[in-house]
């Protein structure tokens, strides 16, 4: 960790000065990453926006002022740090809006929708990230030749579009969360294009097909800085094509547009008793131990509730079968990491139903941690004042303890246990 107060390595790690010198402590420089990974992850959906059509002054004006706040010699308050994360939570939720809004214009209304998982004979591209315009591109300029194209990771959202939808050679959506894609992407025959994160650095035994888009980039690899598709299209072409090995079907796009037209459906059912409670399940998946907890979670949570899930940790709990509600899946999936602005405008509106705040309604989210988009989902949440949100599988390491004291008193913000079970009694009063 870096002092950017004193210049030095951070307090406790070589610094020779000390807080009381330079004016810096770890829980400054913890509020300083906390709001720098924030921002990372709301410029991610902001870039993402942009590329749609849709910008914010306020939004970008929010980033120069936030960035000025981390310079050398420029804040020391604890409490102005805090207001600055929160505000980035805030930006963040019209980041997302003008995502959500730029992905509707530009692609339609979207709608549940059944997909294939597998492959099917013939050449074809996988296309992983989070890009919709690269994705409609390739598209485009994939019609008419023969080549088939693929979702995959937190691409899988497409199909719900039905501006996406609509090519037929749109077939399926191929391997599960970014941190298998080493052993899936040697499997896929054809090339692969890495619209955003997450790419990890390819095997020998296929880096001369994977393929990325502008900032997004490997050593050695073949990266579009226009979106002339060309060369993947070759590549297509001259791979082994893939074979016929369709192994299941599964229906996604719970946008949240799709479940506010249920909206009266749902609320009489809870005031029925037919619905117990909702659950948000979901985030950025990860690699290491501890993440069957919310494989657990989900499991175990009652069959008179509703699972709404989203981002890639959705692959930690879809491989199950939850059984059905109202004649709907009980495990709704609302699309990527950024539909994260959808689950929130549902809770809204359930508590305007309700008369209620969010914090009152029988809602709990439990969120699998990882990287800087979900740091800046989270800030998001807490700026809004949700409270009792659990994390995990492991606290952020870049948050002193102080600082986590200070989130656990102001929002209840809770860690995940030893126990998913014990976790659910909390949550359900048992």
């Amino acid at each position: 960790m870096f002092c950017n107060q004193c210049e030095q390595t951070a307090h406790g790690t070589g610094c020779q000065t000390t807080p009381g010198v330079c004016g810096k402590d770890e829980d400054i420089q913890s509020l300083q990453e906390l709001l720098l990974y924030g921002l990372k992850g709301m410029c991610s959906y902001a870039h993402h926006a942009r590329r749609l059509g849709k910008v914010d002054e306020e939004v970008d004006a929010f980033v120069e002022e936030a960035l000025f706040a981390t310079v050398t010699n420029v804040n020391f308050d604890l409490e102005t740090h805090l207001e600055l994360v929160l505000e980035c939570g805030m930006m963040n939720l019209r980041a997302m809006e003008m995502l959500d809004a730029g992905h509707v214009e530009n692609y339609g209304k979207p709608s549940p929708v059944t997909i294939q998982e597998g492959t099917v004979a013939g050449p074809g591209i996988l296309v992983t990230g989070h890009d919709m315009v690269d994705l409609y591109d390739l598209l485009k300029q994939t019609e008419g030749t023969g080549i088939n194209v693929y979702t995959h990771g937190e691409m899988m959202p497409a199909h719900m579009y039905p501006e996406l939808g609509k090519f037929p050679h749109l077939v399926g959506h191929f391997g599960g969360a970014w941190q298998k894609q080493k052993k899936e992407f040697a499997i896929f025959s054809g090339p692969v294009l890495a619209t955003t994160n997450c790419v990890l650095l390819p095997l020998d035994s296929y880096a001369d097909r994977l393929f990325t888009t502008r900032v997004t980039a490997v050593p050695g690899g073949h990266r579009f800085k226009t979106n002339d598709f060309a060369p993947l299209i070759a590549k297509a072409k001259s791979c082994t094509p893939l074979k016929d090995n369709i192994v299941r079907e599964s229906q996604i796009g719970f946008h949240h547009s799709a479940i506010l037209d249920l909206a009266g459906t749902i609320v009489q059912a809870v005031k029925d008793g037919q619905i117990s409670r909702f659950f948000l399940i979901g985030g950025c998946d990860g690699a290491e131990p501890g993440r069957n907890y919310f494989s657990n979670y989900a499991q175990a949570t009652p069959k008179d509730s509703f699972i709404l899930t989203l981002g890639c940790g959705k692959y930690r709990i879809r491989d199950h079968d939850y059984g059905t509600l109202l004649g709907l899946p009980r495990l709704l999936d609302m699309g990527q990491c950024n539909d994260a602005y959808g689950a929130i405008q549902v809770a809204v509106a359930l508590a305007k139903a309700f008369d209620c705040s969010v914090n009152d309604l029988p809602l709990t989210l439990v969120i699998s941690w990882f990287e800087q988009k979900a740091v800046a989902v989270l800030l998001t949440l807490l700026a809004l004042g949700v409270k009792g949100i659990t994390i995990g599988p492991n606290p952020p390491g870049f948050v002193s303890p102080n600082v986590f004291k200070i989130l656990q008193e102001k929002f209840d913000l809770r860690l995940t246990g030893k126990s998913a079970q014990e976790d659910l009694n909390r949550a359900l009063g048992v």
